[in-house]
């Protein structure tokens, strides 16, 4: 049997997608190329932003004519479907569709009543069950309704099959209730991850010839997990991991992490992180916004003093790192001085690259209940931070040219097939010529150029810090 799966928004929904894909190959199941010629179709959703509910609903619309064509229902009306009429003539099986992540659970009472269409509604608490749905399909059950009451339960592995770079998830939730994000709505509080389920979890990677993970939670900073009796904190758990990865001589050379919350990002981690060269000198570290004044309506608990307080500490102890960040222009409240000091903090920190976008109303948080300034203030705001940041990017990656780096190579160019492609540790992709045989090992690069947001370099053949 065959599934497809999409998946939208954030990386610990790219991991929760590669643990169910993980279960259906370890059943059998193989992946279909498009959901026209699937037995099972797989909508794993995002909640954070309006624009992204509207857009899975444009999907599910889509795929309630696909499952018709599937029923023998409805002719194909359009080209794409004509591919689902063929495979239906060839003896195949009506569409199951699934729709699971935070937009599933945010809706979970209305969804079936909205969408009949659906098969399955799996909540963000109920995606153990994905095996007892599994089954049913496979002997053409009646759907059921999976109980979504019960504590949120890890994947054993959340690897995407033949990945040489995968997310690990330590924690799972958020306490912080920041005015803007609805996450902490659909995803609940704050839940660590047991140690010994991290470690086993790098162990079965390892055997996968992972070579690099990033550690991934609604708010990494204040993981507090089991171990023998004892809590954890985030920093415990970064040395704990690199000296099992040293102990176990791991192929997994690199170890990132995100995302960091400000607040909770203590001198211990910038420590180990300094010490430990497993532990990337790249750090996602969001601001939101350089004015005290739009932070605290954001309730992000922190002011612009003690962030760049954070950062210098940080630069001061890890001289090498790159940071990256979030920004939101166009918050309620926000003034044109609100605006001009975010621009300066961004020319204190230089970052190197950032996530920037304009505030769209949440319905359900606080701030959209706010007096809301107009579209285009927002999207006027916005750009200026674009400009500037794209002048930084520039600034702070031509540093690197000249330089020889390590670099996990990741696969052939799209660009120029006779290229492979890399990422370097902060984080940033470099095109070079090289034997394809390289693909998924550490070598090491002479960075000769920057094109645009990608370096270009020339293969040194020197053993590197990741062989």
């Amino acid at each position: 049997m065959t599934y497809f799966f999409e998946t939208y928004g954030c990386e610990m929904n790219i991991a929760e997608s590669a643990s169910v894909e993980q279960l259906l190959i370890a059943r059998g199941w193989t992946k279909s190329p498009s959901a026209q010629t699937a037995d099972l179709a797989i909508i794993n959703t995002c909640s954070v932003r309006e624009t992204a509910e509207n857009r899975i609903m444009g999907r599910l619309g889509w795929y309630n004519g696909l499952k018709a064509v599937r029923e023998c229902k409805l002719g194909a009306k359009t080209k794409m479907l004509e591919e689902a009429v063929e495979y239906v003539k060839n003896g195949a099986k009506p569409l199951t569709l699934v729709v699971m992540g935070c937009m599933a659970e945010r809706l979970l009472k209305e969804f079936k009543k909205d969408y009949p269409f659906v098969d399955y509604v799996v909540g963000t608490y109920a995606k153990h069950h994905f095996s007892e749905i599994i089954t049913a399909i496979e002997e053409g059950r009646e759907a059921f309704e999976p109980d979504d009451t019960e504590q949120y339960k890890f994947a054993s592995v959340s690897a995407e099959p033949g990945a040489f770079s995968t997310f690990v998830p330590i924690m799972h939730g958020c306490n912080n209730f920041c005015t803007y994000c609805i996450v902490p709505y659909v995803r609940g509080r704050e839940l660590s991850r047991p140690v010994k389920e991290i470690l086993q979890e790098l162990d079965v990677l390892a055997k996968y010839n992972v070579k690099e993970v990033t550690l991934i939670g609604q708010n990494v900073n204040s993981y507090h997990g089991e171990e023998d009796g004892a809590i954890i904190n985030f920093a415990q758990l970064l040395q704990k991991i690199a000296d099992h990865l040293r102990e176990t001589s791991s192929p997994i050379k690199w170890v990132r992490f995100m995302s960091s919350h400000p607040k909770d990002f203590t001198d211990d981690v910038i420590d180990v992180i300094a010490k430990e060269s497993v532990l990337c000198r790249h750090i996602h570290l969001p601001v939101q916004h350089g004015s005290s004044a739009v932070l605290e309506k954001m309730n992000r608990r922190y002011t612009r003093e003690q962030y760049l307080a954070l950062v210098e500490r940080i630069k001061s102890k890890i001289p090498d790192v790159s940071l990256t960040t979030d920004i939101m222009m166009g918050f309620p409240t926000e003034t044109e001085e609100d605006v001009e000091l975010t621009l300066d903090l961004m020319r204190q920190v230089k970052y190197e690259s950032a996530m920037m976008y304009y505030y769209n109303p949440r319905s359900g948080t606080p701030a959209a209940k706010m007096e809301q300034l107009p579209v285009e203030v927002r999207k006027a705001r916005l750009q200026r931070v674009i400009d500037l940041q794209l002048e930084h990017t520039q600034e702070q990656m031509a540093r690197r040219v000249g330089k020889t780096v390590p670099v996990l190579v990741e696969g052939v160019s799209r660009d120029n097939k006779e290229e492979l492609l890399g990422q370097i540790e902060q984080h940033e992709k470099i095109a070079f010529k090289a034997d394809r045989k390289l693909i998924g090992s550490f070598v090491n690069v002479k960075i000769t150029e920057l094109s645009g947001n990608t370096y270009r370099g020339e293969y040194v053949p020197e053993p590197s810090r990741g062989v």
